[in-house]
């Protein structure tokens, strides 16, 4: 027979934020980058829900730094662009 774990408690910190405790993050899956929803209902019960941000994390950043170019530009970092087996033409 299985066992109820107890609830899990945490303390909001003079800043507001809070851990989330290491068990329900293992079992939720929840890694850095990830975001979290939080809602009310007209009770005031809270609910929270995991926002999976694995790929594509900044997508909404928009104070992201400038590359440089028109960000068409590919830039040749394994240094192939002279390799004539590389050649687009080719």
């Amino acid at each position: 027979m299985a066992t109820e774990e107890a609830p899990e408690e945490t303390t909001v910190s003079d800043r507001g934020m809070v851990t989330i405790p290491a068990r329900l993050r293992r079992r939720l899956d929840i890694e850095p980058g990830d975001k979290l929803r939080w809602e009310t209902d007209e009770e005031g019960n809270l609910s929270v829900e995991v926002v999976k941000q694995r790929y594509g994390a900044f997508a909404d950043d928009d104070m992201m730094a400038p590359m440089g170019g028109d960000g068409l530009d590919t830039h040749d970092l394994a240094a192939k662009e002279e390799d004539p087996a590389f050649a687009e033409d080719a």
